[in-house]
């Protein structure tokens, strides 16, 4: 029997419908405010950060943007995608800065 918390290493190519590309939604947050599990199942739940006015003041809100469920290997596929991104913007950030051209003056 398969490792439930090992993703399958031999799924062969993932082909995503394109109907459902464009009807995605985008949820932003800024962390997570909770985390645990449940009869197998990982439980994140993601939070954004609202300015709000008061007077001359501002509050912070915090609201739930998402309630995040997946399998052991859904999470595991997440947390891994999750390294490598940040793996290619640290990358990024190491670009070596464009050389100045010098001023010549006659």
């Amino acid at each position: 029997m398969a490792d439930p918390e090992t993703p399958a290493t031999n799924q062969g190519p993932v082909i995503i419908s394109s109907s459902s590309s464009e009807r995605a939604p985008i949820i932003y947050f800024d962390g997570a405010s909770c985390f645990g599990h449940h009869n197998g199942a990982i439980q994140i739940e993601l939070a954004a950060n609202l300015l709000m006015p008061v007077g001359a003041a501002v509050r912070v809100d915090v609201v739930q943007t998402a309630h995040l469920r997946c399998s052991v290997a859904a999470a595991l596929a997440l947390r891994e995608a999750l390294d490598k991104a940040l793996a290619m913007y640290q990358q990024g950030q190491k670009q070596p800065v464009a050389e100045e051209i010098p001023v010549v003056k006659n």
